[in-house]
């Protein structure tokens, strides 16, 4: 064992990697390549399932990279992710062409102002024949489950979720019910200053891996679109995507994720800076130590999906922002001074010295 982890370190000091500019989804964007040196594990079949789903999703959406490569990371790492965006950004469609990559269930239930919890998660009907209730289950019980416009159900139905993220399970009339693996949650939102929206709770914002940012597409992305909706009529053709892993491919890859090595000294490095979120002047709520497993995990799946068995602190910076802009609250004084998240994200970054 100690002969691996010398071996590890001598990887880690050698590999190269690069600080990359942030993009439109409001993460750290890595352009880390893979590398020649041998692993201890094989990640070689993960990477081109990896490609293969990217290519696929490809046949429909042009770019928003960053996004499909975070969901697929949250997927690796078995979390559910918030995508928010303006209407028009292609955030539904890009979530259920991922789903549509998978070989398991998929559900899509759309929030509305007067949905119930009964409506998510089922409810117990009395059977005539059997003089007795049962339990018929809600559109939650599947693999991957797309909410479409979450904030735009009110409190009290945002609450019924709080179980079944966290725990994936569910309790109704006393009885419990498990959600069968994989389980993930991908919602999409609308900006919360939009009429109609409401303000997520915090308890529930914390239950989401990431919070995914989505921009408008670029000049030469839009021009594609155009492009191939005007020659292709059957652009959006879900049948041409094929499925490229099943639930037991989604579940060694998981556990495959769990041996990627992570140094002491960026343990600490993750750790240093969700406490720094909490004692920060500029804000009213920091991050929990749910967060700090967040970043972990996370840039663990992004060192595998980039071939290498080992995290550097580009992979930690990277996933960074994703993990805590939905976690963290600003002060009434800072959201007056219009300050945002980000830019305390970056400070705490730009403080924080990086192991080397």
């Amino acid at each position: 064992m100690e002969e691996q982890n010398e071996k590890s370190s001598e990887q880690r000091h050698d590999s190269n990697t690069s600080n990359s500019p942030e993009n439109n989804s409001g993460t750290e964007t890595s352009n880390i390549p893979s590398t020649d040196f041998e692993n201890r594990i094989d990640l070689k079949p993960l990477q081109e399932s990896v490609e293969q789903i990217k290519k696929e999703i490809a046949k429909i959406i042009v770019g928003q990279n960053e996004m499909i490569e975070l969901l697929i990371i949250s997927i690796l790492t078995n979390g559910h992710s918030l995508i928010e965006g303006v209407p028009g950004v292609a955030k539904t469609v890009t979530a259920k062409l991922l789903a549509k990559t998978l070989d398991v269930d998929f559900s899509r239930i759309q929030f509305t102002p007067d949905l119930m919890p009964s409506d998510i998660l089922g409810t117990s009907i009395f059977n005539v024949k059997t003089n007795d209730f049962e339990y018929k289950k809600g559109p939650i019980f599947s693999n991957i489950v797309l909410i479409d416009e979450i904030n735009r159900a009110p409190a009290k139905t945002q609450a019924a979720l709080f179980e079944v993220m966290a725990e994936r399970q569910i309790t109704m009339d006393g009885q419990r019910y498990e959600m069968a693996p994989p389980f993930l949650v991908f919602a999409t939102q609308n900006p919360i200053e939009q009429e109609g929206t409401y303000r997520l709770p915090e308890a529930q914002l914390d239950r989401f891996l990431f919070k995914i940012n989505v921009d408008y597409p670029s000049l030469e992305d839009e021009v594609q679109i155009l492009i191939d909706n005007h020659q292709r009529l059957d652009f959006m053709d879900f049948n041409a995507i094929t499925s490229i892993l099943s639930a037991v491919d989604i579940k060694k890859y998981q556990d495959l994720i769990k041996q990627i090595i992570v140094e002491d000294n960026l343990i600490n490095y993750i750790a240093s800076i969700v406490h720094n979120t909490r004692n920060n002047a500029n804000l009213y709520l920091g991050a929990s130590p749910r967060a700090s497993i967040a970043i972990l995990n996370a840039a663990k799946a992004n060192a595998a999906i980039h071939g290498r068995d080992f995290v550097t602190p580009d992979d930690i910076k990277r996933c960074t922002k994703a993990v805590l802009k939905h976690r963290l609250m600003l002060t009434p004084e800072r959201e007056m001074e219009a300050f945002t998240v980000d830019k305390v994200i970056d400070q705490i970054l730009e403080t924080i010295e990086i192991p080397r």
